[in-house]
């Protein structure tokens, strides 16, 4: 992955979303508005953040976007 981080921090984030339980605190889950309303973000680590959307009561789960504050919002 860039930024050299690992993908087995990021599994168990996934894993839980995936079964359509909650995250723990830890992961500072919340909904996004403006350009992303529709989506959630979460954390996997302060700085590493992984933007998702979960639609209807079928479980979609699409994993949109990963990266770090500056990456995923700057203009």
């Amino acid at each position: 992955m860039k930024r050299g981080l690992k993908i087995k921090l990021l599994e168990p984030v996934v894993e839980l979303l995936s079964m359509g339980k909650p995250l723990p605190d830890k992961n500072h889950d919340h909904d996004l508005s403006g350009d992303w309303a529709g989506h959630r973000e979460c954390h996997i680590l302060p700085d590493w953040l992984l933007i998702y959307r979960i639609e209807d009561d079928v479980l979609v789960l699409t994993l949109t976007r990963t990266g770090s504050h500056s990456g995923l919002f700057s203009k």
